[in-house]
């Protein structure tokens, strides 16, 4: 009788203990917060990289999945007609942060400016759990703006 009010009793706080499991760090799905706003960073640019950054990031989700994360910004362009967006990785900095610039190419014929739903332009990149390693946040960089998720 006492073997089993014991085990039971283990049992009853074993499962307590999980449901905070999902506030936990331990959690996969919490590894990455909210985007926060961020000052922009003056970053190296490749002298291959012609196309310019995106005018403003509106938004930043880093979702995590077996292999490492899943990188998705949104951002806003000032007219129609961007394309070829592409999250271009940069070397982790001293402060533990990975940061990626926006760059989309512009129209090759003038575009009007549309409204801001019509503009917008979504790209995405995967990111390594080795490449992971000690970093702290992730930032994505626009021209007037940029957006960190921190760990």
């Amino acid at each position: 009788m006492k073997r089993t009010m014991i085990a039971v009793l283990s049992l009853t706080l074993t499962l307590t203990g999980c449901a905070r499991l999902t506030e936990s760090r331990l959690n996969p799905v919490n590894w990455f917060g909210r985007a926060q706003p961020e000052v922009l960073t003056q970053l190296y640019v490749a002298p291959q990289e012609t196309r310019p950054l995106i005018a403003k990031v509106t938004d930043l989700r880093v979702e995590a999945y077996p292999g490492g994360a899943i990188v998705t910004a949104t951002g806003l362009p000032p007219t129609d007609g961007y394309w070829q967006a592409e999250l271009v990785g940069q070397p982790v900095d001293g402060q533990g942060r990975l940061v990626f610039e926006f760059r989309v190419t512009p129209p090759t014929v003038p575009a009007g400016a549309g409204t801001a739903y019509t503009r917008q332009i979504t790209a995405a990149t995967t990111v390594s759990t080795i490449k992971l390693q000690g970093v702290a946040s992730i930032v994505v960089q626009g021209a007037d703006n940029s957006l960190s998720s921190r760990r």
